[in-house]
């Protein structure tokens, strides 16, 4: 399974030798998985940017948490605080402004469409629908996110920001629940011991694959902070340079 935000690219500039190591992943016969918590644009969109930076995939390859939400909230009725451009994978969900049975919250993007999604009007609706008995459900619920310009604010702050005005405790959806795991194994036909997680999150990547039974690899790219890995306590199977080195390092395991 491979993290893409900070695996293959950092804000659309790709990380070199990702498109080849993909490549050389397939000839030596590992089935693939592309997992993402990215939020803000649709399936088919994230898996062209991604053929766009000469990575080989199918659309069908890359799991998203939109996807994992549409699953999850089929024929509830959903105020979704998302970007909009992710709704046509809301399919099945009953999108409403109000008497809603579920709260949805997205992930933040480096545009001003976050600040009108995650406005004060929009956070107290939302509070308003809990208050009223709906669950709260998120995307994800990641702190931050490394663009270009450096770490970002992501949309975790409002998730907890609810949890706590409302008392309630969000279902994450994305990484690093296990029913997110659970459907890409599901996805692959793969047992999680025999399934590596590569990613640059310490938290959504490693912590929870490993909670998962997954093997991990960490790469010093995207988020990578040395002190959060020296800091913590989870300890990654490896830690590599970047997803270059993947394909080499596990033929060397074999």
């Amino acid at each position: 399974m491979l993290d893409v935000d900070g695996v293959f690219h950092v804000s659309g500039e790709p990380i070199a030798g990702g498109a080849a190591a993909v490549t050389r992943l397939r000839e030596n016969g590992h089935r693939l998985r592309f997992v993402t918590n990215n939020t803000t644009r649709p399936r088919a969109e994230l898996a062209g940017d991604l053929r766009a930076l000469g990575i080989s995939l199918e659309d069908e390859e890359l799991q998203t948490t939109p996807r994992a939400a549409a699953r999850a909230l089929e024929g509830k009725r959903v105020l979704a605080l998302t970007m909009a451009a992710i709704v046509p994978d809301l399919e099945g969900v009953e999108l409403v402004g109000e008497d809603a049975e579920a709260v949805l919250l997205g992930g933040a993007d480096e545009t001003d469409e976050t600040g009108r999604v995650f406005s004060y009007t929009n956070l107290a609706r939302a509070f308003h629908e809990l208050e009223g008995g709906a669950d709260l459900y998120c995307l994800h619920k990641n702190r931050w996110w490394q663009t270009g310009l450096g770490p970002m604010l992501d949309a975790g702050a409002f998730v907890a920001g609810l949890e706590y005005a409302a008392g309630v405790e969000a279902t994450v959806l994305g990484k690093p629940s296990p029913a997110y795991f659970a459907a890409a194994l599901e996805a692959l036909d793969a047992d999680a011991e025999m399934t590596w997680m590569v990613g640059d999150d310490i938290e959504a990547d490693i912590a929870g694959a490993q909670r998962h039974g997954m093997k991990t690899v960490l790469v010093r790219t995207g988020k990578f902070r040395p002190d959060a890995v020296e800091a913590g306590r989870v300890r990654p199977d490896a830690i590599l340079s970047s997803i270059a080195h993947l394909p080499e390092w596990l033929e060397e395991q074999r």
